[in-house]
C-alpha cells in the first residue's frame, strides 16, 4: 500500500499465505510482510504496545475524556484526529505523565502506570513526545540539545567528542542525518524538528508522539518527515502515534486512525478503508464539502500597494528587505513562506504597528506609512492578527464587548461619545452576530477566554468583518481551530473576496493558500522570491521559492505586465 498502491489484493495475498506476490505493485513490502508472519508476526497477531482501558479526564467543569479505550500495535503510525476539545491532546499527555488520570488505566508494553507517572517516568517505559513548539535552546549546538541533561563527562569538562560520536550514531541508527556542531538557531525549520525527534529518542522510545509536526513545515520537509516516519516504523519496529488537523497527512502516512469527538473515541479505522470525507464526517457531525472555493470573476482597482518596504524584527535585525506586492479589490494574495520570514512583520508594517525603515504603504492610492494604526483602520483596513489571545481579544472582556470593539462610540451603542454604554442595545447587536457567525457559547455576558479556539477566532472575524472595510489583512486565519470552523471561516473569507474586498492573506497552511487564493508570493528571509497565479504552480513548486528559489527576472516582468 504504501508503495503507491491500495488494492486489497495486496493485504489478502498475505494473510493468504500466498507468498508469491510479485504481480502486485506492493510486492516488495508484502513480502517483507509474509517473512513477518513467519516469524509469528503480521496484522492479526502485531503486538499491543500502548492501552487505555476505560480512561476518564475530569477537570472542573469539564470531562475531557470519557470512557475511552484504545489499543495501538506495535510497528503502526496511528493518527488521532478530532475537533478542539475533542480531548486528543489530553489522552496523549495522560500518556506521556503530564497530567494524571481520574479514572480507569493506561498500560505501556503490558505494565500498567503508576499514580507517580510523570514524563521521566514515561520516558524510562519507552514513550517520548515532541511538542509543536519546540523545546531546543537556539545558542546550543545539536549536540547539547539532544544530549541535554545526558552531557557526557571527561573528568570534570565536558566531553565534546563523545557528544559528536553519540549523536552520530543515533543519526545513523534512525536515518535523522544532522551536523552535531551546528548551532540550532541557525538551522532551518525542518532540521530543528529533526533535532527534537533525536533527542526524543534518544533513550531508546518504543512509542514516540508527534503533536501537529508539520504544522510550519514546507511541502518537501513534510515529505521528508513522513518518509522518516516511515522509516524508524518499518526498520525499528517503533510506534508512532500522530495528533494533526490536516487529513491529507492522515490519508498519506497512517495505518489507523481514531477520530475523537466530545472526550470520546467514536471510531478506529483502517485508513485504507476509509477516506478524508468520511473521517471529516465523524470529527464534526456532518458532511464536511472542502472543494474549490474560487470562482473566476472580474477584479476592480488596485487598493493596497506595498513598495520597497524594509523593516526590522524585535531583536533589531532586517525582517523586511524592499517588499512590494499589491491587492486588487476582489482579489486574494497568499503569502507563502517557512515561518519566521518576514510575514508577521509585513503584516504589523501594513496596519501601522511596526515602524518601517524604508518604503511605503498605499491604501486606496494615499501614503498610509506613517499613520497610527487607528488611522489606518478608519481608512478602512480590517485586520485577523496571527495571535488572537495577544492582539485580537481581550480576554477578560465579554464576548459582547470584543464584538464592539471599534463601534463603542457610535450613537447607537453608547451616550455621550462613548461615555455611556447603551448596554441593551450592545448585547442585542453581540446576540446577532453571535447567530450570523454561529459562535457557540452561553450567553454575549461569558468572558471571551471561555470560548475555544475555534469560536474565539470567529468572534475576531465577525467584528472584523463588520466594518465592510475595502481591504482586510488576514493572518493564520485557521490556526489551532478545528475542520468544521475551518470550513466555516474559508466560506466567510470568500465571500468578502466576492463582495469586491481586497484580501491579503497570510498562512502557514499551503492548502489553506491554495484553496483560497487568487495569486501567491512567496517570502524568504524577509524577500519576495516569486510571484504566482495559483492554478500555474503546484505545492511541491512552490517549496522551491519557499526556501530562497527565486523566480528569474523575465518571468516577474511577465507576470508583473499579465496583473498590471
Amino acid at each position: 500500500r504504501r508503495g503507491g498502491c491500495r488494492a486489497k489484493p495486496c493485504r489478502a495475498a498475505v494473510e493468504g499465505s500466498q507468498v508469491t506476490v510479485t504481480d502486485n505493485p506492493c510486492a516488495p513490502r508484502a513480502q517483507k510482510w509474509v517473512q513477518g508472519i513467519a516469524l509469528g508476526g503480521g496484522w492479526m497477531e502485531k503486538k499491543e504496545i500502548v492501552r487505555f482501558s476505560h480512561v476518564t479526564k475530569q477537570y472542573p467543569g469539564t470531562l475531557a475524556n470519557d470512557d475511552v479505550s484504545l489499543s495501538v500495535q506495535r510497528g503502526e503510525v496511528f493518527a488521532l484526529v478530532g475537533e478542539n476539545g475533542a480531548g486528543k491532546s489530553t489522552l496523549m499527555n495522560l500518556l506521556y505523565g503530564m497530567q494524571p488520570v481520574t479514572m480507569g488505566e493506561i498500560f505501556i508494553d503490558g505494565e500498567k502506570i503508576g499514580p507517580q507517572h510523570c514524563p521521566e517516568k514515561a520516558m524510562e517505559m519507552g514513550v517520548s513526545m515532541v511538542h509543536q513548539h519546540f523545546k531546543l535552546v537556539p545558542s546550543f549546538t545539536v549536540a547539547q540539545n539532544i544530549l541535554l541533561g545526558h552531557e557526557p563527562k571527561k573528568g570534570l569538562s565536558y566531553d565534546f567528542q563523545a557528544a559528536r560520536d553519540a549523536v552520530r550514531k543515533l543519526s545513523e541508527t534512525y536515518g535523522l542525518y544532522v551536523n552535531p556542531d551546528d548551532v540550532t538557531g541557525e538551522l532551518s525549520v525542518g532540521l530543528q524538528q529533526r533535532v527534537e525527534i533525536l533527542k526524543a529518542l534518544r533513550t531508546g522510545a518504543k512509542v514516540l508522539i508527534l503533536d501537529e509536526p508539520t504544522a510550519v513545515l514546507t511541502p518537501q520537509e513534510t515529505d521528508e518527515l513522513f518518509r522518516v516516519i516511515r522509516r524508524i516504523v518499518e526498520e525499528q519496529g517503533m510506534t508512532v502515534i500522530l495528533i494533526t488537523h490536516r487529513l491529507p497527512e492522515v490519508m498519506q502516512v497512517s495505518d489507523r486512525v481514531g477520530v475523537m469527538k466530545r472526550g470520546r473515541l467514536v471510531q478506529v479505522m483502517e485508513t485504507a478503508q476509509t477516506s478524508e470525507r468520511e473521517i471529516a464526517s465523524l470529527m464534526v457531525g456532518r458532511d464536511v464539502i472542502f472543494d474549490e472555493l474560487r470562482q473566476q470573476h472580474e477584479m476592480g482597482e488596485e487598493k493596497l500597494r506595498v513598495e520597497g518596504l524594509c523593516a526590522l524584527n524585535d531583536r533589531m535585525l532586517p525582517a523586511l528587505r524592499q517588499v512590494s506586492l499589491s491587492v486588487r479589490a476582489g482579489e486574494i494574495v497568499g503569502v507563502c513562506g517557512v515561518e519566521g520570514n518576514g510575514q508577521t512583520e509585513l503584516a504589523e508594517c501594513i496596519m501601522g504597528m511596526r515602524p518601517q525603515t524604508g518604503g511605503r504603504v498605499l491604501l486606496c492610492g494615499e501614503d498610509v506609512s506613517r499613520k497610527t494604526p487607528g488611522e489606518i483602520r478608519r481608512r478602512g483596513v480590517s485586520f485577523i492578527p496571527e495571535d488572537r489571545m495577544t492582539t485580537g481579544v481581550d480576554g477578560k472582556a465579554s464576548v459582547a464587548e470584543n464584538l464592539l470593539v471599534g463601534k463603542q462610540r457610535r450613537p447607537e451603542f453608547s451616550l455621550l461619545g462613548g461615555l455611556h454604554l447603551r448596554r441593551r442595545q450592545v448585547k442585542k447587536y453581540a446576540a446577532e452576530q453571535a447567530k450570523k457567525f454561529d459562535i457557540r457559547m452561553s450567553g454575549v455576558d461569558d468572558p471571551v477566554s471561555s470560548l475555544s479556539g475555534g469560536n474565539m477566532q470567529k468572534v475576531v472575524i465577525a467584528r472584523e468583518f463588520s466594518f465592510d472595510s475595502p481591504v482586510l489583512v488576514v493572518s493564520q486565519p485557521t490556526r489551532g481551530v478545528d475542520i468544521g470552523a475551518i470550513e466555516f471561516i474559508h466560506e466567510h473569507i470568500m465571500q468578502k473576496r466576492n463582495e469586491g474586498c481586497a484580501i491579503l492573506l497570510i498562512s502557514a497552511d499551503l492548502d489553506e493558500l491554495f484553496r483560497l487564493s487568487d495569486r501567491l508570493v512567496t517570502l524568504y528571509e524577509g524577500r519576495i522570491t516569486g510571484s504566482f497565479r495559483t492554478e500555474e504552480i503546484t505545492r511541491e513548486e512552490i517549496g522551491y521559492y519557499m526556501t530562497g528559489g527565486v523566480k528569474d527576472e523575465e518571468s516577474e516582468a511577465k507576470e508583473e505586465l499579465r496583473h498590471g
